[in-house]
C-alpha cells in the first residue's frame, strides 16, 4: 500500500505534510529496518511512500531509502510492451549463439577424432576423389560403347538413304535410344565432374580448420579413417 507523504520521522524534510497515523508510521518503520521504503513522484506530481513498489509508480523510477531517509538503491521502471518483446529477441538470439558455439564445438570434436592428423585427411581426400574418378572411366567407356553402337545403325541407315521412308522403325528406335543414354551419361559425367570440385573445396576448408585444431589439441597418430559412407552412385545405363 502506499501513501501519499513519507510518515517516517527519519523522512520528514521541512514543507513534508503528515497525512498518515502512528501505526502507518509505525508500519513503515518496521518496513524499512528490513526491505527499506519505496518512494516516487507519480504522473499527477504526487510523493508516494510505501513498504513494497508502487503500482502507480511502475513506469517510472522509484527510490529504496534506508530508515535514515538515504537513498538504498534505485529501481528502474517496468519496460514496456516494446521492450520487453526486444529483450526476449535479444535472449532469443543470445540462445541461437550459444547453440551455434555448441555444434561448432561438436563438429570440431568429431573432425578431431576422424582426422586425427593430415595424413589421415589426406588419405581419406584421395579414396573419395578416386571413387569419383571411377565413375566418371565407366561412364565415359559407356559412351564410347554408344558411339560405336550409333556408328553402326548409322551404317546400316546408309542403305534407307534414297527413301528414309523405307528405314525399319526398330532401327529408328535404335538411334534414338542411343541418343537419349549418351545425353544421360554426358549428364551424368558432369555432375560427376561438378561432385569432384565441391568434395575438393570440402577437404580445403576442412584441412584449414583442422590444421588449427591440430595445432591446438594435439593427438596421438591413429590409423586412418574409412572411407566416407557417400552415395554409391553408378553410371546410369541405356
Amino acid at each position: 500500500m502506499a501513501w501519499r507523504e513519507a510518515p517516517l520521522l527519519a523522512l520528514h524534510r521541512p514543507g513534508t505534510r503528515w497525512v498518515a497515523g502512528l501505526p502507518v508510521a509505525l508500519a513503515l518503520a518496521a518496513s524499512a529496518q528490513t526491505n527499506g521504503i519505496y518512494t516516487c513522484v507519480d504522473g499527477h506530481g504526487n510523493r508516494l511512500t510505501a513498504d513494497r513498489p508502487i503500482p502507480a509508480c511502475l513506469d517510472r523510477e522509484q527510490r529504496v531509502l534506508n530508515p535514515s531517509g538515504t537513498v538504498q538503491r534505485h529501481v528502474p521502471p517496468e519496460p514496456t510492451a516494446v521492450e520487453r518483446a526486444q529483450q526476449a529477441e535479444r535472449e532469443r538470439q543470445a540462445a541461437l549463439t550459444r547453440d551455434q558455439k555448441q555444434k561448432e564445438r561438436q563438429r570440431e570434436q568429431a573432425l578431431m577424432v576422424r582426422y586425427p592428423n593430415q595424413a589421415a585427411h589426406d588419405k581419406e581426400r584421395e579414396t573419395v576423389l578416386a571413387q569419383i574418378g571411377e565413375r566418371i572411366k565407366t561412364a565415359q567407356l559407356r559412351l564410347d560403347d554408344l558411339a560405336k553402337q550409333r556408328n553402326v545403325a548409322e551404317l546400316e541407315l546408309e542403305f534407307y538413304k534414297a527413301d528414309p521412308a523405307k528405314a525399319p522403325a526398330a532401327l529408328k528406335r535404335q538411334l534414338v535410344d542411343i541418343d537419349g543414354s549418351a545425353i544421360a551419361q554426358r549428364r551424368f559425367v558432369a555432375e560427376q565432374e561438378a561432385e569432384k570440385l565441391r568434395v575438393q573445396q570440402r577437404f580445403d576448408e576442412e584441412r584449414e580448420r583442422l590444421r588449427a585444431l591440430w595445432s591446438r589439441d594435439p593427438v596421438p597418430a591413429a590409423p586412418a579413417a574409412s572411407a566416407p559412407a557417400i552415395s554409391n552412385q553408378t553410371s546410369p545405363q541405356p
